[in-house]
């Protein structure tokens, strides 16, 4: 602990008997922060964090007169180092990171130090929730088939993921099959203040982290500071280097009123997101304040909190109220830390009572809670929100584009398509008559256009409320009593976020209910929302291939990016648990759910939407009844051990890993080949060749690899060459810890579209020699002849989940400067921290207004004198050697991220740092 004290903030409290030590906000208000307790909540954790580590070096006494000066500019261009308390992994994200700390071990190894030195700093919990997939569904049976196809794709994984958990120190693993990283994070392993024991004293502070997936915002909903950082950002803080950051813009968001009967959570949730992303506030903290919030529960909260990254925002805060008290009670927390988070939060004005006055924010909005309608969003895009009543009318409108611009089919509702069939003499799309469905081979059915071939309950989001999860049990107990199913074309399934979910679904009896239309439980883990939905049975994938359908899935996840979900479903909506139970049952997003019948009753009579749907007080009485701290203490009491398949993995021990070089699922990646203890000079970028052009809102989703991939693409020739069946091929995300599959994974989405080609989906680009190639391919050319490359784009780069895979791809396949609109925050910061520079381009420029076709040359100059955020000029050779110079900013926005970038990356800096300490 740092033993500067400028402000005399170092004081005492005396909770249970026991004494804390902490930095008083209120002593250092006294002691010349004027104003400080008027601060955002968000930003009094962003305050004691700089008080704590004032240390005259990376926190000075000027860092943290920044923070009260911010009161009056309400904005700052201050850089600020933040120490979180912890990490938080998902093992997507989280197996590279460890196979980078294993390298890192190699490397210090070779440069004659101590492995030893490699090692988190601070505590760090890896939770893995990523790699269970949808394979079987709709029988008792789900789960077990499921779990043992998970050991039997990732044994390699996971023996690697045992050797991190026994190699290293300040490090926990959570094994398959307990929950989503962010539910348990949640459920069990955030205090809201934490606590350390230090130099003979008790510290508390807040509970503050980052995470290696962009949704570890959600627990900001249990007032607990934390957003996504990439893989090697997290690497660094775990490693012990602080974040830096400009002080943020906090954007106060007002709620007021309280919600209608039968408004769920999810529908608030996608009605903030919509307001959100119109403000614009990406890179701003935002923080939820105002009298609405005392008629939203702690898992309301964190249902907002969760979509931070949908709405562009760092964080999306709400502070310590009653309600978190209650819910640390109630899930299960020791007594002594309930009562310790209510006095720390009182004693730092960070409680928010209903009459507290408001604090300063940079800017606000505000919603009237009574206003939120049922809604959904998609088909391609989180923030694209469309009440319910409206649903079917859109997608009509969004159909003409999603089919690709060929002729619109005329449909039936759901419910009277299932005996319509194309004539059996009818030989393609034009001798298909009218209000016809296409058949499926061997089933009694057709499909068309608009149809729902998957209703997921999953993700984080929503599985951690029981409101949103009872009310889908009870949708389906109402169905079920009125003899309505889920459509035979629906691929249904049930992924909670922990196993309490199952406890309490199963005393209220809502489970037998929801197994009845076929929601089986799964697995614990993250599923559809990333790209885990599974294959769908042959008969409708062909189906749906062989007539270029639209075909439709409706999840109660966060994400709906295009080629996301499934590769046979083009428009993907977002919804709340008992809305994916509704569509399940009408089959169809062509059917308005609000006014048509979702089905016929087993009485012969159509049953509609509101004959199911269960009421506030229903809902209330349930969860009232059925969850309860027990259920918490006895799924948390033994979190760490894991079941038998877990446990029979033998680990192989040792400071070093001993590499596979047969492994298909981790290998050690190039990062530290040839490295030095003194950084090689960095260079101008000289006739670069152009790997793409794209337009706005490039998603990681579209940059990194993610879902499943064919024998024909570069990863699965790759995997084919050493004898891996494509049946055997599991996914981009599994295999994040081989850097082989990974970079030819790198932009080869299904549905990204380099506009250097007219009209191609996919990831391909021009070659050297002018020939439309694979993105990988084309890139390895170029680095055989020695041409570096880089990408033009629009705006919005990088929005999406925290993947570091979408920079390291890059890295990899030889892309010196990304030059774009916009960035996403944290894919910005990633490309520093893989040495790629990000470029942006002047307000009203881009490479549309410029007239570039990707045919040009360009030289970056200037680089070897490169400072943050200096203007830097982009000479742009076309291929009739006329010249273009294009003034640019770098986006290299602290001292910190260049000198990341003057060592080659993060890793190179932080591991020439702690070798030479």
């Amino acid at each position: 602990m740092t033993s500067v004290n400028s402000f005399k903030s170092k004081s005492t409290l005396t909770v249970g008997g026991k004494t804390y030590t902490y930095y008083s906000i209120a002593e250092a208000e006294k002691h010349g922060l004027k104003g400080v307790s008027s601060l955002p909540h968000s930003m009094k954790v962003v305050l004691e964090n700089l008080l704590r580590f004032e240390d005259n070096r990376t926190v000075t006494k000027a860092d943290i007169e920044a923070v009260a000066t911010w009161l009056t500019t309400r904005t700052s261009e201050h850089e600020i180092s933040y120490r979180p308390a912890r990490v938080l992994m998902q093992d997507f994200t989280g197996v590279p990171a460890v196979v980078d700390l294993a390298a890192m071990r190699d490397a210090t190894a070779k440069l004659g130090a101590n492995p030893q030195k490699i090692n988190p700093l601070v505590p760090v919990d890896l939770v893995i929730d990523h790699s269970v997939m949808v394979d079987s569904f709709g029988t008792a049976l789900s789960f077990g088939q499921n779990v043992e196809l998970e050991y039997e794709r990732n044994g390699e994984r996971y023996e690697f993921l045992r050797w991190g958990q026994s190699a290293f120190d300040n490090f926990r693993v959570v094994p398959p099959g307990t929950g989503i990283c962010h539910q348990v994070n949640l459920e069990y392993l955030a205090q809201t203040v934490w606590t350390k024991d230090e130099n003979g004293e008790t510290v508390a502070y807040p509970d503050t982290l980052v995470g290696t997936d962009s949704h570890t915002t959600m627990v900001n909903g249990m007032a607990v500071l934390g957003w996504g950082v990439g893989g090697i950002e997290a690497e660094a803080a775990m490693l012990g280097q602080p974040i830096t950051m400009l002080i943020p813009e906090v954007v106060g968001f007002k709620l007021t009123g309280k919600i209608n009967e039968g408004i769920t959570a999810t529908d608030l949730v996608l009605t903030v997101t919509e307001m959100l992303r119109k403000k614009g506030v990406v890179g701003k903290f935002v923080e939820f304040y105002g009298p609405g919030l005392d008629y939203l529960s702690l898992e309301d909260q964190a249902t907002i909190a969760n979509m931070a990254p949908e709405y562009g925002a760092t964080c999306g805060y709400f502070p310590v109220d009653t309600d978190t008290l209650k819910y640390l009670t109630t899930s299960g927390r020791d007594p002594q830390r309930v009562a310790l988070v209510e006095a720390y939060s009182k004693a730092q004005g960070m409680f928010r009572e209903t009459n507290s006055p408001d604090p300063v924010f940079t800017s606000t909005l505000d919603l009237d809670l009574s206003t939120v309608v049922p809604s959904l969003s998609g088909p391609k895009r989180p923030q694209d929100r469309v009440a319910l009543k409206d649903a079917a009318t859109s997608f009509a409108k969004a159909l003409p584009e999603l089919a690709g611009g060929r002729a619109e089919r005329t449909r039936l509702p759901a419910d009277k398509q299932e005996s319509r069939f194309v004539d059996e003499g009818a030989t393609g799309v034009d001798d298909i008559p009218e209000e016809a469905a296409f058949p499926v081979k061997g089933a009694e059915y057709g499909i068309n256009d608009g149809h729902v071939v998957i209703a997921a309950i999953t993700s984080c989001t929503n599985t951690s409320n029981p409101s949103v999860l009872v009310a889908a049990g009870l949708v389906a107990r109402k169905a079920r009593a009125l003899g309505l199913n889920s459509k035979p074309w629906v691929k249904t399934s049930l992924a909670p976020g922990s196993q309490v979910v199952t406890d309490y679904l199963t005393a209220a009896g809502l489970q037998e209910d929801l197994d009845a239309l076929g929601f089986n439980l799964v697995g614990y883990g993250c599923t559809t929302c990333i790209g885990n939905s599974g294959p769908l049975p042959q008969a409708i994938s062909d189906c749906i291939n062989e007539n270029k359908l639209v075909a439709c899935s409706v999840l109660s996840g966060n994400r709906n990016f295009e080629g996301r979900v499934n590769p046979d479903v083009r428009a993907n909506y977002l919804a709340s648990p008992p809305l994916v139970v509704a569509y399940a049952l009408a089959g169809s997003l062509n059917v308005d759910v609000t006014t048509e019948p979702l089905g016929i009753g087993s009485n012969g009579q159509p049953v509609y939407l509101r004959d199911i749907w269960p009421s506030n007080h229903e809902i209330a009485e349930i969860v009232r009844k059925h969850v309860t701290a027990e259920m918490f203490r006895a799924r948390y009491s033994d979190v760490f051990k894991g079941d038998t398949n877990w446990q029979g993995i033998a680990v192989d021990g040792g400071e070093t890993y001993k590499w596979n070089s047969s492994s298909t699922y981790v290998q050690n990646p190039p990062y530290f080949e040839g490295m030095s203890m003194e950084p090689k000079p960095i260079t101008n970028v000289e006739k670069a060749k152009v790997l793409a052009l794209f337009l706005d809102s490039i998603t990681t989703d579209h940059i990194s690899p993610a879902g499943s991939f064919k024998a024909s693409t570069p990863a699965g020739k790759y995997l084919e060459e050493r004898q891996v069946a494509p049946r055997d091929f599991n996914s981009y995300g599994a295999r994040r810890g081989n850097h082989e599959v990974m970079m030819r994974g790198t932009f080869a989405n299904i549905r990204i579209k380099n506009q250097m080609l007219d009209g191609v989906e996919g990831g391909y680009t021009k070659g050297p020699d002018g020939s439309q190639m694979a993105i990988y391919d084309a890139a390895m050319a170029y680095q055989a002849a020695g041409t570096p490359l880089v990408i033009f784009a629009g705006k919005e780069y990088g929005t999406g989940s925290s993947r570091d895979w979408a920079a390291k791809g890059t890295n990899l396949l030889g892309v010196r400067a990304v030059i774009a609109q916009s960035f996403e925050r944290i894919h910005r910061s990633n490309l520093v921290g893989m040495g790629v520079i990000p470029l942006q381009f002047k307000d009203g420029e881009s490479w549309q207004s410029l007239g570039l076709d990707g045919s040009e040359t360009v030289d970056i100059e200037g680089v070897t004198e490169i400072a943050p955020r200096a203007q830097v000029t982009v000479k742009i050779t076309r291929a009739d050697g006329s010249v273009l110079n294009v003034q640019t900013l770098c986006r290299i926005d602290t001292a910190n991220e260049l000198d990341y970038y003057k060592n080659g990356g993060i890793l190179h800096y932080v591991l020439r740092s702690l070798v030479a300490a």
